[in-house]
């Protein structure tokens, strides 16, 4: 029998991503399927059940399942109680169903503490003992380390840093109002590029999406930053300041040794870093300032599947 392992499912809105990890946090074995092939719940125990009976055929022991899931999760209990971009995972006890089924321990959580759990292990957050993590996509997620331990908060989503207000009459969401995502999600980053555009602003953008604002994107913006064009530079400052507003708060609440951003706008690099540790500089008081790390996510895609499997070969704090 070969060491002790667990699978981490990572359950995205477009994909699902399996991957066995050992309790050194090194990928064995790694799948990925669409979504869409396995979104309906018999067909996605299938498709973990086939993953199951081929590490057990290689001769690898399981320890227990982790699941990371893009919406709202109690972990204590295992419970999904809705996945916004997955239709018809509302109320689905998922831990209880896939343990009688697989005989195994079954962990579920929200995908981005997952990811900060793998970070916090593996990663970038190796060695710390206070850390909060953000990932920046089409919205922005959180979580907090405190004290060597994912910290979930009273219901299960504590670290929901996206909806935290940067403006206090800002755009009202179902969540709240002024809330940071409603500035710097993907989308949201775009559409402000679009708009400068249309007032007639000049850019490297124009050209780079031949002249189709639909098809601007972080990515685009930050390719055209880096050959020094003045809007794409603007926004990321922007973006760079309106993440910062947020992560004064979250030093001043909870005083991590570091924040750790991962996601695909943080591929930018020091485009985004650099504004990011001015702006958050300002917004502290020097001795925060001078103490706390702002630093990139290193396990990239990888992170959410590591961290999942994590919640399996440590098996704390739920009782799945």
């Amino acid at each position: 029998m070969k060491a002790e392992t667990a699978l981490g499912i990572d359950f995205g809105g477009t994909s699902v991503k399996i991957g066995l990890v050992d309790f050194r946090g090194r990928m064995l074995q790694e799948e990925h399927c669409a979504t869409s092939a396995c979104a309906a719940l018999p067909e996605w125990l299938a498709m973990v059940g086939g993953r199951i009976s081929a590490c057990r055929a290689a001769g690898f022991k399981l320890s227990g399942i982790g699941v990371g899931v893009p919406g709202f999760a109690d972990f204590t209990r295992g419970y999904i109680y809705n996945l916004t971009n997955v239709p018809g995972w509302r109320g689905v006890p998922l831990a209880a169903i896939m343990r009688r089924k697989f005989g195994l321990p079954v962990f579920v959580d929200n995908d981005v503490n997952a990811m900060a759990l793998g970070e916090y292990l593996y990663g970038a957050g190796k060695g710390l003992r206070h850390a909060f993590f953000a990932t920046l996509g089409t919205g922005v997620g959180g979580a907090l380390v405190i004290g060597g331990k994912v910290y979930r908060g009273a219901f299960s989503m504590a670290g929901e840093i996206g909806h935290v207000p940067i403006r206090m009459n800002g755009v009202r969401t179902a969540e709240g109002r002024g809330g940071l995502e409603a500035y710097v999600g993907n989308r949201k980053i775009a559409a402000c590029a679009a708009r400068a555009l249309r007032r007639g602003r000049k850019s490297l953008i124009t050209a780079m999406v031949n002249n189709n604002p639909g098809a601007i994107t972080p990515k685009i913006i930050a390719g055209a930053a880096r050959r020094g064009d003045r809007l794409a530079l603007e926004i990321m400052d922007y973006t760079a300041d309106c993440l910062a507003t947020a992560f004064a708060a979250v030093t001043y609440l909870v005083q991590p040794e570091a924040i750790i951003v991962g996601g695909g706008v943080a591929g930018s690099g020091r485009l985004l870093f650099a504004p990011l540790r001015r702006h958050l500089a300002e917004r502290l008081h020097p001795y925060f300032a001078e103490r706390i790390k702002v630093i990139p996510a290193v396990l990239g895609a990888r992170a959410g599947m590591i961290g999942c499997a994590a919640l399996a070969l440590r098996q704390e704090g739920a009782g799945a």
